[in-house]
C-alpha cells in the first residue's frame, strides 16, 4: 500500500493543481469579473501591452488611469483593430463592461471607437 500511496497522493495533488489554476484562469479571463450594465469610456491610450491572453491598453480619463481589455490578437485583428491604431498618444472611446469590484478601474472592451470608426471585438455578443 506504501508503493501506491505516493503516486496516490501524487496524481491526486496534480488534480487539486489543475483544478485551482483552472479556476483562477476563469475568474479572470471571461466575463464573470465584470459588470452586466453596459459601460462607456474615453480617454488617451497611456501604454499599450497587446499579445495573449488578450491585449490592454491603459487609458488617461481625466487625471485617472483606467485599464482598457480589449481582444486576443486574433480578435482585434478580425475586427480590423491594428497596433497602430491602439497606439500611445490615440483617443479611443471604449464601450463594454467595468469590473464589479468597487473602485477598481479595469473595464473589458466589447467595442471600441476611434476617430469614428467602430471596431466590433465581440460581434457574438448582444449588444
Amino acid at each position: 500500500m506504501n508503493s501506491l500511496s505516493r503516486p496516490i497522493r501524487w496524481a491526486l495533488c496534480v488534480l487539486a493543481t489543475a483544478v485551482f489554476l483552472a479556476q483562477a484562469a476563469s475568474a479572470h479571463h471571461g466575463w464573470g469579473w465584470a459588470t452586466t450594465e453596459e459601460f462607456e469610456l474615453t480617454g488617451e491610450i497611456t501604454a499599450v501591452r497587446l499579445g495573449n491572453p488578450h491585449g490592454e491598453v491603459t487609458l488617461n480619463v481625466k487625471g485617472e488611469k483606467w485599464v482598457v481589455e480589449v481582444g486576443q490578437p486574433w480578435r482585434n485583428e478580425n475586427a480590423k483593430l491594428t497596433p497602430k491604431l491602439l497606439s500611445k498618444g490615440q483617443i479611443i472611446t471604449a464601450h463594454g463592461h467595468r469590473s464589479a469590484k468597487k473602485g477598481q478601474r479595469l473595464m473589458k472592451a466589447e467595442r471600441v471607437v476611434i476617430d469614428g470608426q467602430s471596431y466590433n471585438l465581440y460581434p457574438d455578443r448582444e449588444s
